[in-house]
């Protein structure tokens, strides 16, 4: 995806604001909302990493060691219909649950990301 931005281990959204003319940028995956801005590129990636060391001093201030946003294993996935009785169907035929079938399509999907 082009909208973002990777520092430290850490992620940014971005998206272009035409009524304030600059880049918007959010941290993503923090129990914290850390936004910044710019108004050229080099600026936003300069403002992202003063907010990434910003959030790591603020976390070492605080001590808070858990920086990055806690995660339960459990999420609802929308799919058409159809597409969620095939994927049944051929987890079915291969012998396993469609939860297994479609975690090892997520980690097959991530080893090429």
């Amino acid at each position: 995806m082009d909208n973002i931005l990777k520092y430290k281990n850490f992620i940014a959204s971005v998206r272009y604001s035409a009524e304030d003319g600059a880049f918007i940028g959010k941290i993503e995956g923090i129990n914290s909302v850390v936004s910044f801005e710019g108004q050229s590129v080099k600026e936003l990636t300069s403002a992202f990493k003063d907010a990434v060391e910003s959030y790591l001093d603020f976390c070492r201030r605080k001590g808070i060691t858990e920086m990055q946003k806690s995660y339960t294993g459990i999420f609802n996935v929308r799919i058409d219909a159809d597409l969620h009785r095939r994927a049944a169907i051929t987890a079915k035929t291969h012998g396993t649950t469609l939860n297994a079938f479609v975690k090892k399509a997520i980690e097959r999907n991530l080893e090429y990301a």
